[in-house]
């Protein structure tokens, strides 16, 4: 299962990176029809909509009552766990208390400061009132992103946290998706998914509330619903498919630098995993093990997609060079392999999350060490960050002047107003002052 093994030069730089960000720029315009008719179709019918899509969608058979998931779901979730992977429970929770010792380190507050003549001017900081988190179903549950997604919310002081997920076709949620939404703090949790959640969350209906702003992942109809609604709530980013690139040089092992781009690749089949190696010799033993290894994978149909269509093996004649290919593509992972991959990692500005040295995998990011998972992708690590606890804030300005403050400055703010040929607001300064 061999993908792309090519001579990376700075020369080529530009045109390599827009062959393998070539992903990031499919024609939406199919995708954004459909979604609109899901959109279009919630704000008129709401409930009946939902559950019309999900019958269609995910053959589950729901009511407006059932769609809420009880407590009574909650706790049978907990001891099926318990019964059937209580260590699994306990790896979650562990994880948990990472994710929150970080995200805390992130809190705000505002400030007042004291100007001229006892005048006062500052921020306020407030949590959202509420925030909808939508975790996909895909082939597998993802409770690490659940706990991604939800623990920064709940760190923030954000009141109300609306938590929606696919169901099975039985009607239910796994157990451990459940179980990792009640770990993190979700409110509430509802059983609705794809474009149709991200709509009935954007615009509310009877049963799901109207949220203020809308994070997490999805596919491609998923993400487009984000982009629609975007305006009417606020969205974290445009998160997927995912991506990783690795910089190696000699002191790496091919070995683990191939296995880490298969755990990339593995994902799904839009997965992008680009090594970029110094040196041909290295490089072609990456190659050949990325091969090798992903004769014994599982996932083997997601490998193919990844691996032959997104993913490459590219030797250049420097880590500087490499670099530069990174920044270019600003890819949502970046592993350093490198002798000194502190020192390297004062050249790069554009990534998701960086991971440093041969014993910082990328998938310790994406369960256990603490750092937020939900990243931006194709090159919009650029001007996006990573999902954070800042996230689910929102800020407000206050102005506090008396008259004597005032008076120090009102006839340079209707100076001011006047040039812009707004008499009114000059006015409403010299009101105060006309004798």
């Amino acid at each position: 299962m061999k993908c792309r093994f090519v001579k990376g030069t700075v020369e080529n730089l530009k045109d390599t990176c827009n062959e393998l960000g070539a992903r990031g720029k499919m024609d939406l315009g199919p995708v954004i029809t459909t979604v609109q008719g899901v959109i279009d179709d919630i704000r008129t019918r709401g409930d009946e909509a939902v559950l019309e899509y999900t019958r269609k969608f995910d053959k589950a058979e729901l009511t407006p009552a059932s769609m809420k998931v009880t407590s009574e779901e909650i706790k049978a979730a907990y001891a099926s766990l318990e019964e059937e992977d209580p260590e699994l429970l306990r790896v979650m929770k562990k994880a948990a208390s990472n994710i929150k010792v970080f995200h805390e380190r992130q809190r705000e507050e505002g400030f007042m400061m004291d100007t001229a003549k006892g005048s006062k001017i500052g921020v306020r900081v407030r949590p959202i009132t509420v925030a909808g988190v939508y975790v996909p179903g895909g082939t597998a549950p993802l409770p690490s992103t659940v706990l991604m997604d939800v623990i920064p919310a709940s760190v923030a002081g954000v009141p109300r946290i609306v938590f929606c997920t696919p169901p099975r076709a039985d009607g239910s949620v796994a157990p451990v998706i459940l179980a990792a939404a009640d770990i993190a703090g979700a409110t509430e949790i509802y059983k609705v998914g794809g474009a149709q959640a991200i709509a009935a969350m954007a615009y509310g209906t009877a049963t799901i509330p109207r949220v203020d702003k809308i994070c997490g992942p999805g596919n491609i109809y998923v993400n487009t619903a984000k982009r629609l609604v975007f305006g009417q709530v606020d969205i974290d980013m445009f998160a997927g498919p995912s991506e990783v690139i690795i910089i190696a040089d000699k002191s790496s092992d091919p070995e683990y630098v191939a296995a880490d781009m298969l755990a990339q690749a593995e994902h799904d089949k839009l997965a992008s995993a680009i090594v970029l190696a110094v040196g041909e010799d290295l490089a072609r033993k990456i190659w050949e093990a990325a091969d090798r290894r992903s004769e014994k994978a599982e996932r083997k149909e997601q490998l193919q997609g990844s691996m032959e269509n997104y993913s490459s093996v590219i030797w250049v004649d420097s880590v500087e060079t490499a670099v530069a290919f990174s920044e270019e593509l600003a890819p949502e992972h970046l592993e350093l392999c490198v002798e000194d991959p502190e020192k390297t990692l004062q050249s790069i500005n554009n990534a998701g999350a960086v991971f440093l040295g041969n014993y910082s995998p990328e998938p310790l990011g994406d369960y256990f060490a603490g750092p937020n998972h939900t990243l931006p992708t194709s090159g919009t690590a650029r001007f996006f960050s990573p999902l954070n606890t800042g996230d689910f804030y929102k800020k407000m300005s206050v102005i506090n002047y008396n008259e004597e403050s005032l008076r120090e400055v009102y006839q340079d703010v209707a100076k001011f107003a006047r040039s812009e040929g707004l008499t009114c607001h000059a006015a409403s300064i010299e009101s105060r002052f006309e004798d």
